[in-house]
């Protein structure tokens, strides 16, 4: 966690501290028997890596990436979808990304919660369930939200990952139609990943605590989130920075006494 006692100080100065009162989801139980996704990889897609590769890129490096993916190696496969994914050293291509996270999904998912590669396999999970929920251009991979919820779940629930968490909580509650259900398996799943630090989530919590959006409204512990996402939040994050200032113009003495000291029991808590 980067948030710094100087940095809270600087954002809540001149607040006295107040009692706070503790805080807890009323959510649905999470299903822990979150049955495993099969991944169909996609045919054409696991050719030879070199018709894909600018000259320049085609180091050492990269053939040795090549070589330990194809046998096998969850952690050589994930680095080469993520060049694909993100076009770094190689073409960009989506296809030939979603294909070696399915190669991981498909051969570890039932690997041990605590295996050594357990959280390479649950970032392939989150990989694919984003791939799902939007699709992939002129490809047989069309927007499956179902599908894409299969993945989060899986990545949530078994593997813990805080990533699935908040993706699966925003499934559950930007959802055209959501049931009360709907919303408090969200509402679970998001405060399970802002207590991990997922900063997105942490945002999105902290937005709706403080405007009382669909949950009681806790305006001291919406701003306490919204400063944690604010102190993570990447410079194209423009969303998070807002909410947070738009609450902290509006929030009151108290609520940002009471936010100062819930933010130093956050960052006690982290240290211990």
């Amino acid at each position: 966690m980067r948030t710094s006692r100087r940095i809270i100080f600087a954002l809540m100065l001149g607040a006295a501290p107040v009692a706070a009162p503790a805080f807890a989801f009323d959510g649905a139980p999470v299903n822990q028997d979150t049955a495993i996704p099969v991944v169909s990889a996609q045919p054409g897609t696991a050719g030879t890596l070199k018709k894909a590769v600018p000259p320049s890129t085609t180091d050492i490096s990269l053939n040795s990436l090549q070589y330990a993916a194809e046998g096998g190696h969850p952690i050589a496969q994930f680095k080469l979808g993520r060049m694909y994914a993100d076009g770094d050293g190689v073409t960009q291509d989506d296809l030939r990304a979603f294909e070696y996270f399915s190669r991981i999904a498909n051969a570890h998912a039932e690997d041990s919660p605590s295996a050594p590669q357990a959280a390479i396999v649950a970032k392939a999970f989150v990989a694919l369930g984003r791939y799902y929920l939007n699709g992939i251009p002129n490809s047989k991979i069309k927007s499956d939200p179902e599908r894409a919820r299969e993945m989060f779940s899986y990545a949530a629930s078994y593997f813990g990952n805080a990533d699935a968490q908040y993706d699966l909580a925003r499934l559950y509650l930007k959802s055209a139609g959501s049931s009360r259900d709907d919303f408090r398996y969200g509402a679970r799943w998001l405060g399970l990943a802002a207590q991990k630090g997922q900063h997105q989530a942490q945002a999105m919590l902290g937005q709706m605590l403080f405007n009382g959006d669909q949950l009681p409204r806790q305006a001291a512990r919406g701003l306490m989130w919204l400063t944690l996402a604010r102190d993570s939040a990447t410079a194209d994050e423009t969303w998070i920075k807002d909410s947070y200032n738009k609450a902290i113009a509006k929030a009151s003495d108290d609520d940002r006494a009471m936010a100062l000291q819930m933010l130093e029991h956050w960052v006690q808590g982290r240290k211990d």
